[in-house]
């Protein structure tokens, strides 16, 4: 590659991971201040908790469907008509639910405009368009691209805390609705990405989706990287994301020290996402994704015990921060060598999808759970069993992929 090529791929790049970075934080704050909200709507509205996490689940499953579609999308038109689709969506849904009155509002904006909005501007898509720009480095790149999801709720959560308390819950949504709104122009400056180049022997079959479905299903590295993933969305989307703001509720903790420890998590989880990017690039990659959920697990054990202890709850978000979404950058590198990267993008739309079934999962059994005991304690239960669980899972893949086991091998 010549010395321009280099300058041109790298520009390309930083447009990619700049643009990627913002849609994502905006997308992920929309969806922590759910959690800022459910109290507030339980008093003012006479909503729930129990329905407002089900609407919560239902987004996360519109998600799962979404996941794989919006996968297509970037692999046949680039990214930058996925993040045009998904930002206009993830705008309007901050729209409908900060003008709701009623509980089919809500379920509307958020479970189903917004399912789709927050299925579309995704960790797998802005990951799988920064592979396939910048595939030399993936694991680093990748986490500075996709730690935009929790850097927006480092930034931008405790600030709209600070509006739910000085105003009102519908300033929450509609700051984000404009902050969504000013970004949406510069997606245009997103440079032409064309999907990768397929070998001349695969373009009879391009189009034949079933065929790929039933490709990858028989992958057995396809398999383990699914069902952990799907354990990774139980464990952070569906019972932290929802539910760790109405669980420190429930702790007397009012609303801005909580979101205050939210912010701390989203912070590290930021340093631990740029941070395990790194070490993908360096290190044995199953190892370190299995010593990821297996840290998680034992992090819900100091959830179990926080009590009325605000302090607890501070190290709960420290420790647990650094091992939230760094399973990201690791995942997408072991796709891209294990799986290929002519599909990426399908590929980590489907463990997408498995994802925010977990998560669904997560998100309802936290409410049901509440509803019955008054208490999150079989959820984190339940997660320090399935994040261990995962992490032996992932122990079982090799670092180098066997080469006739890759379902998309690049062209020679």
């Amino acid at each position: 590659m010549s010395e321009t090529q280099q300058l041109n791929t790298t520009h390309r790049a930083i447009i990619v991971i700049t643009l990627g970075f913002l849609a994502l934080a905006l997308a992920y704050s929309a969806r922590a201040v759910l959690g800022l909200a459910m109290p507030i709507w339980e008093d003012q509205m006479g909503w729930s908790r129990s329905y407002v996490s089900n609407v919560a689940a239902i987004a996360l499953l519109v998600m799962a469907v979404v996941a794989p579609i919006s996968g297509i999308i970037l692999d046949r038109k680039g990214l930058r008509f996925t993040l045009l689709i998904g930002l206009v969506a993830v705008c309007l849904a901050c729209i409908v639910v900060s003008i709701s009155e009623s509980r089919w509002m809500l379920f509307i904006g958020f479970g189903v405009i917004g399912g789709v909005g927050f299925g579309i501007v995704a960790t797998h898509v802005v990951a799988a368009a920064v592979a396939r720009v910048y595939p030399r480095n993936v694991g680093l790149a990748t986490g500075i691209a996709t730690s935009g999801s929790t850097a927006g709720q480092f930034l931008l959560v405790p600030l709209i805390a600070i509006l739910l308390a000085s105003f009102s819950w519908q300033w929450g949504f509609a700051s984000i609705a404009i902050g969504t709104a000013i970004l949406i122009p510069f997606v245009w400056f997103i440079p032409d990405d064309k999907p990768v180049q397929e070998p001349e022997a695969d373009n009879a079959g391009a189009g034949n989706w079933k065929s790929e479905i039933s490709k990858i299903a028989r992958s057995p590295v396809f398999h383990l990287l699914f069902w952990s993933y799907m354990i990774c969305g139980y464990t952070t989307s569906g019972v932290i994301e929802t539910h760790l703001l109405p669980y420190a509720s429930s702790r007397g903790f009012a609303p801005l020290p909580s979101a205050t420890a939210y912010g701390l998590l989203s912070a590290v989880n930021l340093i631990g996402m740029i941070g395990v990017g790194w070490l993908a690039d360096r290190m044995n990659r199953p190892l370190l994704l299995g010593c990821i959920y297996i840290v998680r697990g034992l992090t819900f054990y100091v959830l179990l015990n926080v009590g009325t202890s605000y302090e607890t709850l501070l190290i709960f978000a420290l420790v647990f921060g650094i091992v939230d979404y760094s399973t990201v950058p690791v995942t997408t590198s072991l796709v891209a060598s294990h799986l290929g990267l002519r599909a990426v993008g399908f590929v980590m739309g489907l463990l997408t999808a498995g994802h925010q079934i977990g998560a669904a999962i997560g998100a309802s059994l936290g409410g049901y759970f509440f509803a019955m005991n008054a208490t999150y304690d079989l959820v984190w239960i339940s997660s320090i069993a399935l994040a261990i669980i995962a992490g032996v899972m992932v122990f079982l893949l090799k670092e180098k992929p066997d080469q006739k086991q890759i379902l998309y091998p690049e062209p020679v």
